[in-house]
């Protein structure tokens, strides 16, 4: 009788959940911070491991977007506040 090892299973993405998690914060806007911190934690526990984590990716992609986005908003309200008054 044979003795046959099973094949082990491939080693899993330890950012994997982290991003997923981060980049559905990053798309919302009021989140998009908390997405941005998420993605970037799980995008270098990621890269660690060996592994490419495109979700993670994303998120800190559109996590910026958001954040220059609400920056520029910012600005151009307080210079409106100037013409303004």
């Amino acid at each position: 009788m044979a003795n046959y090892q099973a094949t082990p299973q491939p080693a899993a993405d330890p950012g994997n959940t982290l991003g997923l998690v981060g980049l559905i914060l990053a798309i919302i806007p009021c989140t998009s911070t908390i997405g941005l911190v998420l993605s970037i934690v799980g995008y270098i526990q990621s890269r660690r491991a060996g592994f490419q984590n495109s979700n993670a990716l994303a998120g800190i992609i559109i996590g910026i977007i958001w954040i220059a986005l609400g920056i520029i908003a910012q600005v151009t309200g307080i210079i409106a506040g100037f013409f303004q008054g």
